[in-house]
């Protein structure tokens, strides 16, 4: 496991306008200005955190997703960040994981924010995403799924004898009335996993005259802050110490003393599943 450089792309958002976003977040990424192995766009990045789902929504290999795919390949980096899409007359918040080559992968959202309506538009995401790239086990999750810490959990496999992630990661729309809860969040998920957290949060107001002050940040194991910005619009390319992050957790395996556990089903998420089958 090498080190790994990652992206942060910070930035306000054109209110429910895709081609704008998108020509927008392209100009950004050829900005970076030097090499790079990951690159993190906020959540629904192509729109702001809307409910206009019937009227924004895209079916998957649309045009977000062959944008990612170039933005992948002319970078060769792996591209991350979440939209609306649409599967059998059902609306999900998508991340998309997109590497060079066209390979991806996808999470749905699994807590939907009730406070916005989320889950009256969208369904929910049933399973995690922990994948690898360039020998980093990266788990990434969307906004709202930041308060639920036993959706994360890291855990230890005997079989490999690695921890399932290396890096977790958030994408969000997270506003600046709540940035507080963020920001200790983003710590505690951190230093509960042995694991670096990166998130990725806007700025501005968007059409809802709801305001984001941003505070994307890399946190370490340790749980200090490698990371921060505040309020403006930003690129950031950060490298993330593969050597650091195993010495830490051989020195500090708390996770050979944390409890076994199982996540179950609600009744809602059962009869979705059986209203796929």
């Amino acid at each position: 496991m090498q080190n790994l450089r990652i992206t942060l792309i910070q930035s306000d958002l054109y209110w429910e306008e895709i081609d704008s976003n998108l020509s927008a977040f392209e100009e950004k990424i050829w900005q970076i200005g030097q090499d790079t192995d990951v690159i993190v766009l906020p959540e629904m990045f192509n729109t702001g955190f809307t409910m206009n789902a019937s009227k924004l929504a895209e079916h998957m290999n649309m045009r977000t997703f062959k944008w990612m795919r170039q933005m992948a390949d002319q970078t060769g980096a792996l591209v991350l960040g979440s939209y609306i899409v649409t599967v059998h007359e059902r609306y999900y918040n998508r991340l998309l994981w997109m590497e060079p080559g066209g390979h991806f992968k996808t999470y749905d959202k699994r807590h939907l924010f009730r406070m916005a309506a989320e889950h009256k538009t969208f369904s929910p995401g049933e399973s995690l995403l922990i994948s690898t790239w360039k020998g980093w086990r990266i788990c990434p999750l969307i906004c709202y799924d930041l308060r639920f810490p036993v959706w994360s959990r890291n855990t230890y496999d005997v079989t490999t004898k690695r921890m399932n992630y290396d890096l977790l990661l958030y994408v969000a729309n997270w506003p600046t009335a709540r940035v507080d809860a963020w920001d200790a969040l983003l710590k505690a998920r951190a230093i509960e996993n042995l694991s670096y957290v990166a998130a990725v949060n806007r700025v501005g107001v968007d059409g809802n005259g709801i305001e984001y002050n941003g505070h994307s940040t890399i946190v370490s194991p340790k749980g200090e802050q490698v990371f921060i910005s505040e309020g403006v619009e930003m690129i950031k390319t950060i490298e993330l110490n593969a050597h650091s992050l195993q010495a830490f957790r051989d020195r500090f395996p708390a996770y050979l003393d944390a409890d076994d556990f199982s996540i179950e089903m609600g009744e809602f998420e059962e009869d979705f599943l059986t209203g796929l089958s």
